[in-house]
Order: C-alpha cells, then structure tokens, then sequence
C-alpha cells in the first residue's frame, strides 16, 4: 500500500468540491448564476460566496489567521441581513466573487500547511463553552460544508440548462445521449407510480 499524507488527501478532496463549484457558473449568463431557484433563495454564485466566507473563518480566523478580506456582515448594505453570504450583490461582479473564493482557499490551504492538525482553535461565533476545534475537525467541516453546497450547485445548474455532472474533465454519468436520460427519467416516473399506486 502507497503511504499516504492526511493533510493532502483532505486538501485534494477539498479542491474537487472547490472546483467542481466555480465550474458550475461557467457558462452562464448573470441573472442565471444570480437568480433564486429555490424557495429559501439559494443561487449559484451565493453558493461560491459562501464557501469563501467558511473557508476564511474555520481555516483562518479560527486559527489566529485573519485574512483581511472584508466580510459581508460589515457592509452597510448588508449589515443587517444575516444571509448576507447567500447572495452576491449586483456590483459584486462573478470574477470578484471568484477571484474571492481563490483568495480565501490559497490562505485556508496556507493554514493547514503552516500548522499540524492537532492544532487547536477557537470558532469566534460559537458558544465559548464549545468554541475549541482541533484544525483537522475544521478541515473536515469545510470539506463536508463545501461538497454539500457543490451538491446543491449541481441541481441548480442542472434545472438552468440542463448541464450536468461532477467535474469538467470527469462527468462521472453513465451516458451524454439525452434520449438515454429521457427514457431512464421516464422508467423512473413509471416505478414511482406503480410504487404510489401499491401503497395506496
């Protein structure tokens, strides 16, 4: 067996969902990668904004490593909305958004190589009682919180264009051939029926 380095098999993993995540908005026009699709709001560039302020809090701030990005909490237009990280606004253009996002994961990714993953931090906005991570823990809540949010980011992307899979270069589907998904969509409409029509 190939030995193997923690730090950079959690890194990588981190990376996959990272990129799998700006991949998403390429492509797009603005209102597209803006506009809510779903009833509580969540878009896909909001998404992106998200992450970055995750990133920059449990792999910075956590640490004692302030990355002097400013947060979206203290903008005046923002200072009272506490889903300010949800949304970008329409002078946040999608480059800035990204070119964030690269920012907050080049400092995160210089927090796990600067310190060993028994380190200890302490989560500014949770209770003080239970505010202290070790940074592996913290790395394994960003990982879990960004793949989750690069889930959601492709069901959106998806119900825009129809676009889908896990990476530009590994799509990771059984086929591209739309006849293929309508007639798989199709035998699954009729399995859901027949299961509906048993139960009732």
């Amino acid at each position: 067996m190939t030995p193997t380095d923690p730090k950079a098999d959690l890194l990588r993993y981190l990376q996959d969902a990272r990129d799998a995540l700006l991949w998403k908005l390429e492509g797009l026009p603005e209102y597209d990668i803006r506009r809510p699709l779903t009833p509580t709001g969540t878009n896909l560039l909001g998404l992106v904004k998200h992450v970055t302020f995750v990133e920059l809090g449990y792999l910075g701030d956590t640490f004692g490593r302030p990355s002097g990005e400013p947060s979206p909490w203290a903008e005046e237009a923002h200072a009272d909305d506490p889903n300010a990280d949800m949304w970008a606004t329409a002078d946040e253009s999608r480059e800035h958004v990204a070119d964030r996002y690269r920012r907050a994961w080049a400092h995160a990714d210089a927090t796990v190589e600067a310190l060993p993953l028994d380190t200890v931090g302490k989560v500014p906005w949770w209770p003080d009682e239970q505010s202290e991570v070790t940074l592996h823990h913290a790395l394994v809540r960003v990982i879990a919180d960004t793949h989750r949010h690069a889930g959601h980011a492709d069901i959106l992307r998806e119900t825009i264009d129809g676009a889908a899979g896990w990476r530009e270069n590994s799509p990771n589907l059984p086929s591209d051939d739309a006849e293929w998904w309508k007639r798989y969509r199709d035998r699954l409409e009729q399995v859901a029926e027949e299961a509906a029509r048993r139960a009732s």
